[in-house]
């Protein structure tokens, strides 16, 4: 596939922008996304239990070191930032630091490769970077949602977290209609929040990535340019997805130590 030819530039985006989907309505399964975030989220796992299964305890090769030095940087994260008592915090803050980050660097991959591959199978459209799609954002901020109530409910009971709700931050049984809403606004502004930056970040990026390859398709002098723009914007990026995996998981952290907190 390229921005030459036959298609024209709003095409070449549109195509780069549609999934891969199966089924109508709400229904509709973005068989795309689900491919590469679960492949992903299997090779994470592959790759830390083999790690783990081979660590030596002497000179460690690259692969232990860089291993030991993310699982030391998200446990020292969550010495600081959660202040309840959990042994799931951890190695939750851990799969979503290395998950979220995974499936953002398939963005450096160049924009034409793996959906011409998948052309010449058969297969219209693909794309290729999960945390684009909105609706893996928000499964893994709806994830961090349902244990934000879990943990609310576990470590203040039912009838303190509704307390919480409705007696938070005017404690006068008149104003409670107002503390509801203005709790639950909060509330639910956590996933939204998590589910938005993350996706629209991502989506800005790659939506950069497609406009410098459209560049591609013109004089030798004009695609020159788009190759140092790529370089550059590629180097770039490198940082914008380590940071938005940091942000997810400190503010996923951060949410689940205020639900251990008791007001």
């Amino acid at each position: 596939m390229a921005a030459h030819g036959e298609h024209t530039p709003q095409d070449y985006i549109q195509h780069h922008l549609t999934n891969l989907t199966e089924g109508q309505g709400f229904w509709t399964w973005h068989l795309d996304s689900l491919l590469f975030s679960v492949g992903l989220g299997m090779f994470f796992l592959w790759l830390f239990y083999t790690v783990a299964q081979r660590a030596t305890l002497g000179v460690p090769n690259r692969l232990q070191c860089a291993v030991e030095m993310v699982v030391e940087f998200v446990q020292k994260s969550v010495k600081e930032s959660f202040h309840g008592s959990s042994a799931l915090i951890a190695p939750l803050a851990l799969t979503v630091f290395v998950w979220v980050f995974l499936m953002n660097l398939m963005d450096l991959i160049p924009v034409d490769w793996l959906p011409l591959l998948a052309q010449k199978a058969g297969i219209e459209y693909l794309k290729v970077v999960p945390s684009t799609d909105l609706n893996i954002t928000f499964s893994l901020s709806l994830g961090v949602f349902f244990l934000i109530i879990f943990y609310s409910i576990q470590v203040k009971g039912l009838k303190g977290f509704i307390k919480e709700l409705t007696l938070q931050p005017f404690n006068h049984w008149v104003m409670i209609p107002v503390n509801f809403i203005l709790e639950a606004v909060t509330l639910l502004a956590k996933p939204i929040s998590l589910a938005l930056r993350l996706f629209g970040n991502m989506y800005a990026g790659e939506l950069i990535f497609i406009l410098i390859a459209l560049m591609y398709s013109g004089n030798w002098m004009i695609a020159s340019l788009g190759v140092g723009l790529h370089i550059g914007w590629a180097i770039f990026h490198i940082l914008v997805i380590t940071l938005q995996a940091f942000i997810f998981m400190m503010l996923t952290i951060v949410y689940l130590s205020m639900a251990h907190e008791e007001h």
